[in-house]
């Protein structure tokens, strides 16, 4: 076990106006499905008992995530350790058995993943049988955050989105907050990876917490207003996913799930250097910037095994000076507006 990794430190912060608190670091369930690489059951039950035992206490997963391979894997663990947990799943996709690759409509990216395909629906009925269909299969009384999964352009297009919408804004809503007012589910929200399908949403109503991957970074900040600064208006809070970008913040060459483009590239270096200037590995910096910002209460790295989760917890350790905040503001590094500590703004 690493001995810097068991000296953790994990502040909590608190969900929107529920009575939920999460560690500011959390762990996410996608990688541990396979996704492009293997990743063996054991391997992956032993990530998630690896975060217990550092303290971490919020836990992401999905349907998609190895079409239920991933809420196999969280459950499997966390049906132990229910005190004091917070547990994330998301609706909009069911899941319909298949027989074989080829009876599969969509193409994918998970690694034998389990015999089912996806079917994105986002009414009234969807909802409610998606909350149960996870239950069963993490074999958990229940789920503390639901998230609206992948609704939006990105995913489905501008006209595949149209009838998405219709469907979450005259049904999903409504199912979210039965749920939520029955007390089955605590906090209710969006994961996305694209901000501007959140600014819709709130024109639907109210939401607890909203999980955005990639869009608030040590490398982009395109959310900072007026996303997050109507974050703070609403008092909704937001997790932050992918905070390596896919990997180029951690010495690779993925951007957006891509291979990234040489400004993207120019761009790091600049980043990086400023990072060596304080001596602070740039993935550390990465991992700790998004919780500048007042809206967000969680940071969610994916690692795939008990030892990527140990290096991610020696960044953690890091400490960051806050002249490296500004030292990245005065470089034009980072937008402007983006909060820095003691409460200055780039």
């Amino acid at each position: 076990m690493n001995k810097s990794a068991t000296a953790a430190t994990f502040p909590k912060r608190r969900v929107g106006q529920t009575a939920l608190e999460v560690t500011t670091l959390g762990l996410g369930g996608a990688t541990l499905a396979s996704i492009f690489t293997e990743v063996p059951d054991d391997q992956a039950r032993a990530t998630v008992n690896r975060a217990l035992e550092t303290g971490l206490n919020y836990f992401d997963t999905a349907p998609q995530y190895g079409y239920g391979r991933s809420e196999h894997l969280v459950g499997d663990v966390l049906r132990f350790h229910q005190e004091g947990k917070v547990l994330s799943t998301k609706v909009g996709r069911l899941l319909r058995p298949v027989r074989s690759e080829v009876d599969r409509k969509y193409e994918h990216n998970w690694v034998n993943p389990f015999p089912f395909d996806q079917v994105y629906d986002y009414s009234y009925d969807a909802v409610m049988r998606s909350f149960e269909d996870s239950l069963q299969r993490l074999g958990l009384p229940k789920i503390d955050i639901l998230y609206v999964h992948d609704i939006g352009v990105m995913t489905h297009g501008v006209e595949g989105n149209k009838p998405l919408w219709k469907q979450l804004e005259t049904g999903g809503y409504k199912a979210l907050g039965e749920l939520k007012r029955a007390g089955l589910i605590s906090a209710i929200g969006l994961g996305v990876n694209e901000w501007e399908v959140l600014m819709d949403a709130f024109e639907l109503g109210d939401w607890d917490v909203f999980l955005l991957a990639g869009r608030y970074t040590l490398l982009e900040q395109t959310s900072l207003d007026p996303f997050l600064s109507t974050c703070i208006k609403r008092k909704a809070s937001v997790v932050i996913g992918g905070p390596f970008n896919s990997g180029i913040l951690v010495g690779g060459s993925t951007w957006n799930y891509a291979k990234a483009p040489e400004n993207i590239m120019a761009r790091v270096r600049e980043i990086e250097g400023v990072c060596k200037d304080f001596n602070v590995p740039l993935p550390a910096a990465a991992l700790h910037f998004p919780l500048t910002h007042p809206a967000v209460c969680n940071v969610l790295p994916g690692p795939k095994s008990p030892q990527e989760l140990d290096g991610i917890l020696e960044w953690w350790n890091t400490a960051i000076p806050d002249a490296l905040w500004q030292a990245l503001a005065d470089a034009k590094l980072v937008a402007p507006g983006t909060p820095l500590p003691n409460g200055k703004v780039a």
